[in-house]
């Protein structure tokens, strides 16, 4: 099978070491951006074309431990967004607090309004509660929030309810809001270049994943649903034409059209994905599954692994596939061993994250 050389582009040292900590690449206004995120504060980067860091980097001090939620950036490094068990909350890099918007608690079984951190910091039963995400959109205006329902004491709806806010970035005034119809275990936004539409991949643990797309023309915010089907949403081209998908059971990769959520193209990991080369051929059964990550590296390629299921019997793969015209996958070699899934960060480059440091990679 012909393969393609990845070709190192730079290197970069992460901050945190403990396993609870998250490093991730993000597109930003005029470049890219590292953003870290410990239990005590997120760390913004900005970098230049060449992955060199630029000025100071910013520190907004966490108001509550990474595994009580998640965060997001604006564009332009200037303010960030934590969401957490019963707020999400807008912070600048002084800590000063520019707005919060309360919502139900994710902690299942709970039905407060809790008024800060403190009620549940100790609380064993909130200890690992679900939860949303948030996303700021490209030109820094909006946030998309997904939360747990309700929004204000004394509402008749009993909590369990999990929505999808539009905000002001400005002052967190809500815009719009709809019924994600869900009942989340996680979730994670996925921009689009327009900053008026925005993917939401919802996780509902072993009972499906709900894909919905929101649109929101200055008044309204309509979403749709794919037909209800459980869809991972994991990127959206260039262009913002196309959307990649795996299904729950990661049988099926899938490129989708943005417009209609037509299939483009789907592939189906028994067909496609040869059997590790170390698996015991004499194994009754070998699951070969798509990874619940990957990217576009361009318009019509796509990045893709199968590291989940590689790694009962050595290292993970990391795949091409080439999709207008369809073209059989094609493996990526590294010039040493790499570790984890691989995420796509535009420009035909993606990154893979280990303890230490992140790498960046091309094709040669």
């Amino acid at each position: 099978m012909p393969s393609q050389s990845a070709r190192l582009v730079a290197t970069l040292p992460t901050l945190f070491t403990n396993p609870r900590t998250s490093a991730e690449l993000v597109r930003s206004a005029g470049g890219r951006t590292l953003v870290q995120r410990g239990d005590d504060e997120l760390v913004v980067q900005r970098l230049d074309g060449d992955f060199r860091a630029t000025g100071d980097a910013l520190r907004f001090p966490a108001p509550w431990p990474l595994r009580f939620g998640s965060s997001a950036v604006a564009p332009d490094g200037g303010l960030a967004v934590f969401t957490g068990v019963h707020a999400v909350r807008a912070v600048d890099a002084t800590g000063a607090v520019r707005w919060e918007v309360r919502h139900g608690c994710w902690y299942g079984a709970c039905r407060e309004m809790h008024r800060s951190f403190d009620e549940y910091a100790d609380d064993r039963d909130h200890r690992y509660p679900e939860r949303g995400s948030a996303a700021f959109s490209p030109d820094g205006r909006l946030v998309w929030a997904h939360v747990r329902g309700p929004l204000s004491e004394g509402s008749p709806d009993d909590g369990t309810v999990d929505e999808w806010l539009v905000l002001d970035a400005r002052d967190g005034r809500v815009l719009a809001r709809a019924d994600a119809r869900s009942a989340a275990a996680g979730s994670v936004h996925v921009p689009h270049p327009d900053p008026a539409q925005m993917g939401l991949s919802i996780g509902e643990g072993q009972d499906g994943a709900p894909l919905r797309w929101g649109r929101w023309d200055g008044e309204r915010l309509t979403v749709g649903h794919f037909e209800d089907q459980d869809l991972v949403l994991m990127d959206v081209s260039p262009s913002g034409d196309r959307l990649l998908t795996v299904d729950h059971d990661q049988e099926r990769l899938a490129v989708l059209r943005t417009e209609d959520g037509s299939v483009l193209g789907r592939w189906d990991a028994e067909a496609s994905v040869p059997p590790h080369p170390d698996a015991d051929p004499d194994a009754d059964e070998l699951w070969l599954a798509w990874d619940w990550a990957g990217g576009f590296l361009d318009e019509t390629t796509v990045l893709t692994g199968t590291v989940e299921t590689d790694e009962e019997w050595g290292e993970g793969r990391h795949w091409l596939l080439r999709t207008d015209p369809p073209r059989p996958l094609e493996p990526i070699t590294y010039p040493f061993p790499v570790s984890g899934l691989p995420t796509a960060i535009g420009g035909g480059m993606w990154c893979t994250t280990t303890e230490s440091a992140m790498h960046i990679w091309s094709l040669h």
